[in-house]
């Protein structure tokens, strides 16, 4: 593809897709010029296919004509090439280390059961709060401490100072209000979680965030009807 030679970027994805919007988060935040091409995951580009031909899945970076696929790799290829901006992982290899595990943490024990909640009612969707919560609580206890370390576990989120590990977090839970307005449920209680509640509000506050952010109501309206679809088919 002609588009596809050169330095230019362009990333695959699907508006929807929360892998998509942290390689969106990482280019915007080191202002990188891209080209964004709308993926349609029931009949996907044989672009797409051949670039990522084991998962076969979005998010898809190419860069020079190479692709680069799985959102967490692609935010690191990122802010390797692109040393302008702000750092994505610290220089410190211990904080490095720190960003990555809290940010592996969150993919691994939050994404797939925070789905749950979504997709879920009567005791399956209560035993998956409970756990939500857990989880949420050991980033409350343990996590903040690490990831704002330099701050003394206090949440600090600028355009100029997020991370990867927030990025992580904002494409999982920064639409928490719609969340849980949509569900009749409390998420991210501000009395047990003050330090989580304060993060997801500093992340949401960023500039970049509220530039990608849909409007309320339509968040709102894009997890009724994932709701509904998903209940639909269990």
């Amino acid at each position: 593809m002609e588009e596809e030679t050169g330095n230019k970027v362009i990333l695959h994805g699907t508006f929807m897709s929360p892998y998509s919007k942290r390689v969106e988060l990482a280019l915007k935040l080191k202002s990188i010029p891209y080209l964004f091409v709308q993926e349609d995951l029931h009949n996907k580009s044989q672009t797409l296919l051949q670039h990522n031909p084991v998962h076969k899945k979005v998010p898809v970076l190419l860069h020079k004509g190479k692709p680069i696929s799985e959102s967490l790799f692609i935010i690191e290829y990122i802010d390797e090439t692109w040393r302008h901006g702000p750092q994505l992982l610290p220089q410190d290899p211990y904080r490095r280390s720190k960003v990555r595990f809290w940010a592996s943490y969150i993919q691994l024990h939050l994404f797939d059961v925070v789905m749950k909640v979504v997709k879920s009612e009567g005791e399956e969707q209560e035993i998956a709060l409970t756990e939500v919560k857990e989880k949420l609580s050991i980033i409350e206890k343990e996590g903040l401490k690490e990831i704002f370390s330099d701050t003394n576990g206090k949440p600090t989120v600028t355009d100029e100072t997020m991370s990867l590990v927030d990025i992580v977090m904002c494409t999982l839970l920064s639409p928490y209000k719609a969340h849980e307005e949509v569900l009749g449920l409390k998420i991210v209680d501000p009395e047990t979680l003050p330090g989580v509640y304060c993060w997801l509000n500093a992340i949401n506050e960023t500039d970049v965030v509220k530039d990608l952010s849909p409007p309320y109501e339509q968040v709102l309206e894009i997890l009724r009807t994932f709701r509904h679809m998903s209940l639909s088919r269990s």
